[in-house]
């Protein structure tokens, strides 16, 4: 058969029920009906320019001089920022305070917000150089800077959740997710935009991290492969729904160094200073300085169980 028309592939019938499937049967739609979504593609060009921007000799044109960088870095973010001030719009109609709002006042808040976003870019790229740092002196088999910002998953990663964290503290939360999810594609690493992580932070190797939305890390904290900062249980409602937005992910304390494999799940915190061996499974907090292996936790554990019940007698 050369060529099939539509009457032999049958697609009448297969549009019909992809309709009913669509619009009654199993509907995905927005209960509001919104079809202007964000793009995946648009962000990903969003995230490049901000980073060419933050970054030029490393993600900017290959032929910059002193001369030219402010210009290029000027020109990227001018294109980069209306761009963004565009996806930021369509993000904010999925907003229930914002189902009503007029266009014009919403095109003026994605304004805003991006200008704003486009104010932290110093600050954002001040706290990024600090985990390049940190990654440059933390991995012994780092050559030179370059060669972390080329080539680090850690860094990219915090790339993208510096500026989703930012973009989610500004009131943006589903861009602020897509952003985080584009590197967890490209990476392997799964950072919740809403997770605090202070300066000087240093994801090696990288794969499997996991770090939920209501997590606080310090300063100067380094995580291994495969880690986990997760919750332990999820409260719902008499109806079953689930509870949305309580603290239920781990508090990590500055200088705290947590190898590979750990899960540490629910709101406990891990102390400053403590090392965190590889393959420990945690579910209570541990005092600074600990330093916890899969050998002692069932003590640490017996410990924390006792010193709880004490309090309990009490």
């Amino acid at each position: 058969m050369s060529n099939p028309s539509s009457r032999q592939w049958g697609l009448e019938q297969i549009v019909a029920e992809l309709r009913a499937s669509r619009e009654e049967l199993h509907r995905t739609r927005h209960p509001r009906g919104i079809r202007e979504l964000p793009s995946r593609e648009a962000i990903v060009g969003i995230v490049n320019g901000l980073r060419a921007a933050m970054f030029p000799t490393h993600y900017g044109a290959p032929d910059l001089t002193s001369e030219s960088v402010d210009y290029y870095v000027g020109t990227t973010l001018e294109s980069t920022l209306r761009l963004l001030c565009e996806q930021v719009r369509r993000a904010l109609r999925f907003l229930p305070e914002h189902a009503e709002t007029p266009e014009a006042e919403l095109t003026e808040r994605a304004f805003e917000i991006t200008r704003a976003l486009g104010a932290q870019l110093p600050a954002i790229r001040a706290i990024l150089v600090s985990d390049i740092q940190a990654a440059f002196a933390g991995d012994p088999a780092a050559q030179h800077i370059t060669e972390i910002l080329l080539c680090y998953p850690g860094v990219l990663a915090m790339m993208h959740h510096r500026l989703a964290h930012a973009l989610h503290q500004l009131g943006v939360p589903l861009l602020a997710r897509f952003i985080n999810e584009i590197a967890h594609s490209a990476t392997g690493i799964d950072i919740h935009p809403g997770a605090q992580i202070g300066p000087s932070f240093f994801i090696d190797h990288g794969t499997g991290v996991v770090i939920g939305e209501t997590a606080i890390i310090g300063e100067r904290v380094r995580l291994y492969q495969a880690v986990t900062l997760g919750a332990k249980s999820f409260p719902a409602d008499d109806d079953g729904t689930l509870v949305k937005g309580r603290a239920r992910h781990p508090i990590v304390e500055d200088d705290v160094v947590i190898y590979a494999g750990a899960t540490i799940l629910g709101r406990v915190t891990i102390g400053r200073g403590a090392v965190i061996g590889g393959n420990v499974w945690l579910t209570h907090s541990v005092p600074p300085g600990s330093s916890i292996s899969q050998g002692n936790v069932r003590a640490e554990t017996t410990h924390a169980d006792e010193l709880d019940a004490a309090k309990r007698a009490r």
